[in-house]
């Protein structure tokens, strides 16, 4: 079945490229209306793309989120990202550089 049914006609129409990558970017909210009346709420992303040399080692989320779980355990005391000051810079130094100048 190669045809599409003449219902799905797109001829004279143009696609829009990209028209959604910055929800899928943001995250988004699927919202599923049951037949009970219940709602099923399920928040998706925001999306992660990971550089192709990286991705040639994870062939799916799990692997990506187990490996960063391990990373995770091994720095409990400070968020990954989080800037290590080089040094610390005391009230009485910088009072000490003031009067010296």
């Amino acid at each position: 079945m190669d045809e599409m049914l003449p219902e799905y006609d797109f001829s004279g129409q143009k696609g829009v490229r990209g028209k959604y990558y910055r929800a899928r970017q943001k995250g988004y909210i699927i919202r599923i209306h049951n037949e009970d009346g219940t709602t099923t709420t399920r928040h998706i992303g925001p999306t992660i793309t990971l550089e192709p040399d990286v991705a040639e080692y994870f062939p799916d989320a799990e692997s990506v989120n187990n490996a960063l779980r391990t990373l995770i355990a091994l720095v409990p005391e400070k968020k990954i990202g989080e800037k290590k000051a080089k040094y610390k810079v005391s009230k009485k130094t910088t009072k000490r550089v003031a009067a010296k100048r």
